[in-house]
C-alpha cells in the first residue's frame, strides 16, 4: 500500500507539470517576428543625424534626403555607401564630418528596405 501512495504522490505532480508545459507551448509561433521598421520612427532620425547638412537643402549640394520619397528612391545607394570601407573615397558619411553608422544602424536600413520601406 505504501508503494501505491508513493507512486500516486509522484504521478500527480508530474502530470500537472506535463499539462502546464504542453499548454504553455500552444499558440506560440516557432519563430520570432522581425520588428517592423518605419521611415518616420526609425530611418528618418538616422538620415537627419548622419546626412545633415550635405544632403539637406538649402545647404546640401548632394542628392537631397530631406523626406521619405527621396530616401526611399536612394536607399540602395545609401546602403551601398555606408557599407563601404571607411578609407574608400565614396564612403558615407565622410569620416571628417560625421561618425560612421553603427552596424545596428546599417542593419536597420537594410531591414527597412527588405520590409518594402514603410513610411
Amino acid at each position: 500500500m505504501t508503494k501505491k501512495i508513493q507512486l500516486i504522490a509522484l504521478i500527480i505532480p508530474l502530470s500537472i507539470l506535463m499539462v502546464n508545459c504542453s499548454s504553455a507551448r500552444k499558440g506560440k509561433s516557432e519563430y520570432v517576428e522581425a520588428k517592423k521598421i518605419s521611415y518616420t520612427a526609425d530611418v528618418k532620425p538616422i538620415i537627419a543625424n548622419s546626412c545633415t547638412p550635405c544632403h539637406m537643402p538649402p545647404q546640401g549640394r548632394k542628392e537631397p534626403f530631406e523626406n521619405y520619397e527621396q530616401v526611399k528612391a536612394h536607399i540602395t545607394a545609401i546602403i551601398a555607401r555606408v557599407k563601404l570601407p571607411q578609407d574608400d573615397r565614396k564612403f558615407m558619411p565622410p569620416v571628417n564630418k560625421k561618425p560612421a553608422l553603427t552596424n545596428d544602424q546599417v542593419a536597420l536600413l537594410v531591414q527597412w528596405q527588405q520590409q518594402n520601406m514603410p513610411q
